[in-house]
């Protein structure tokens, strides 16, 4: 069965200035847990964070398949990313 939830993927930055890569079916609730401190062991170390950036996709495979390639990219290839939107 297809997955009805409008997911996102974003791109969050750390207290240390690196960015960080996730997917959230609600992006307000998810910064609010990255900056609580349930956000993640990464997250926890280097909050607060601020959310820099999103895009939409109708479903969690396409969602995680964007979050992969963001992952995969350069610092350099992410601050481009972040300029063009």
């Amino acid at each position: 069965m297809p997955d009805k939830k409008s997911w996102f993927v974003y791109i969050i930055k750390c207290s240390n200035d690196s960015y960080y890569t996730g997917i959230t079916t609600n992006i307000d609730r998810r910064v609010r847990e990255h900056n609580s401190g349930r956000g993640g062991s990464y997250t926890r170390a280097f909050s607060p964070v601020k959310l820099l950036w999103s895009e939409y996709h109708r479903s969690r495979s396409s969602a995680l398949k964007r979050e992969s390639a963001i992952k995969k990219l350069s610092r350099k290839d992410k601050k481009n990313l972040l300029n063009k939107s």
